[in-house]
């Protein structure tokens, strides 16, 4: 297996160039090392210098390599290199405890914590991580590393989720322990963590296995509430599974999506993870407003407006993570619109008119919409819903998606036909809840094609209070 890495620096243009110009004794370690045993491709690499100071070789590496310098962290001498791409990156850093073992048992697991020389191929792990990879196997290097950073039990499940490797009972021990610690890392370096989870593959079962060990609750409260509404006519899961299969039901349609669905959810247009990532937590959040607005009629369990009540929990909770505004924004407003494209294609008729009044209220996050409807309808299979209910529901929502793909190249922004000011001066009103009532009223009517023109508007407006 070490020929694997040889052969990977040996291949790197940018290790190779760092071998011809330094004599440098330097380590690649970490995320670099796991991913080239897992044959996975990597733009960031770290690298461990032993025998100068971290600041100093960056900046003359950065002037070779005509990289733009950041230090990351000055205090522990960790410095990033932003290569002219501004894809590849190389993180530079002296040893902790100025030895390459010290550093490698301080870090969070074995899959992280090998080293190998760039210049001589000699391999260093001390604790296993070559095993583990082949065995597809999550362990902690140092239990008490979790307690020296508390972020790292979140890291277990991150990479979990990454790649779907089992957890070693010792871990999950360790998770238990100190799960309590959680909340002591900043806000935003727990939400990155939590992003990073829902940009993986197996999302679902690190959440399963999250659920193991109390963190789950610690970071997402809302979960003790979702654990207890029990399954029901229309859903054969609980709805804290139904939510972890409304998960894995989004990435099992985003992996055999086409590929102009996929390019849109690789997007990164917020909060510097895919749209894809934030589609999966507002999956795993789409039905927090149901405990809220629970009642049994008859026999029958009811959730009334649980969609506009969830996207309002939403944002507190949301905002109580950091989160940008534009990571609130999209995540809400799949929680308020997940039913919203089932509803327009139960229509009686299901009209170009009807389909083009959702792709002028979604606009760009339509598809999102879409697949979040489909995966929700997917997760949903109670004694009530049949096979052919299923089915008729999903072929009308590729309908939709359809219908979306093709018009979208056509659509151009709503022009504002009228002011709040004009509004007002017509109706001689003041600022009031009426005049808002009616800018949303004509803004509704020109998502529907009712309103096309300036005069419509003012016919519109001027027939408001007469409808």
């Amino acid at each position: 297996m070490d020929s694997i890495i040889i052969d990977k620096i040996k291949s790197d243009v940018i290790l190779s160039k760092i071998i011809e110009n330094f004599d440098n004794k330097i380590y690649l370690v970490g995320g670099t090392v796991r991913d080239y045993y897992m044959g996975l491709e990597s733009v960031d690499r770290d690298i461990i210098v032993m025998d100068e100071d971290a600041r100093s070789f960056s900046l003359k590496l950065a002037e070779l390599l005509g990289a733009t310098f950041v230090p990351l962290d000055e205090e522990n001498r960790i410095y990033r290199l932003v290569l002219k791409d501004k894809i590849n990156y190389i993180d530079v850093t002296n040893p902790v405890g100025d030895s390459i073992e010290k550093d490698l048992m301080r870090r969070d697991l074995t899959i992280n914590a090998i080293a190998v020389n760039i210049r001589t191929g000699e391999l260093i792990d001390i604790s296993g991580g070559v095993t583990d990879i082949k065995n597809k196997c999550l362990n902690y290097v140092s239990e008490l590393n979790f307690v020296d950073d508390p972020l790292r039990l979140l890291r277990v499940y991150r990479f979990q989720a990454l790649y779907g490797f089992e957890l070693a009972p010792e871990t999950v021990n360790a998770v238990c322990k100190y799960a309590d610690l959680i909340h002591k890392p900043a806000v935003e370096r727990i939400n990155h963590e939590i992003m990073a989870l829902f940009s993986g593959k197996y999302t679902d079962k690190a959440l399963e296995n999250m659920n193991k060990t109390w963190i789950l609750e610690e970071i997402f409260p809302f979960v003790k509430e979702l654990k207890q509404v029990p399954p029901n006519s229309h859903h054969h899961l609980d709805l804290f599974h139904h939510s972890i299969e409304t998960v894995r039901q989004v990435q099992n349609l985003y992996n055999s999506a086409s590929d102009e669905v996929k390019e849109h959810l690789d997007k990164v247009d917020f909060g510097g993870f895919s749209r894809l990532a934030h589609l999966k937590l507002a999956a795993f959040m789409h039905d927090i407003g149901k405990f809220s607005t629970w009642t049994i009629e008859e026999g029958k369990h009811r959730f009334i407006k649980h969609d506009d009540v969830g996207a309002k929990l939403a944002v507190k909770f949301l905002k109580n993570l950091h989160l940008s505004n534009k990571q609130i924004d999209y995540i809400s407003m799949m929680i308020k619109y997940h039913i919203y494209p089932s509803h327009v294609m139960n229509s009686p008729q299901i009209t170009e008119k009807i389909m083009m009044r959702f792709v002028r209220k979604m606009d760009d996050n339509s598809i999102d919409d879409i697949i979040l409807a489909q995966a929700d309808r997917l997760s949903a299979r109670g004694p009530e819903i049949t096979d052919a209910i299923v089915e008729n529901n999903i072929t009308y929502l590729n309908m939709l998606l359809r219908f979306y793909l093709e018009a979208r190249e056509t659509l151009k922004p709503l022009p504002k036909l009228l002011t709040g000011n004009d509004v007002m001066q017509l109706l001689n009103i003041k600022p009031s809840r009426e005049l808002g009532e009616i800018m949303d009223a004509l803004h509704e009517a020109q998502l529907s094609g009712d309103v096309l023109t300036k005069d419509h508007a003012i016919e519109f407006v001027k027939n408001y209070f007469n409808s």
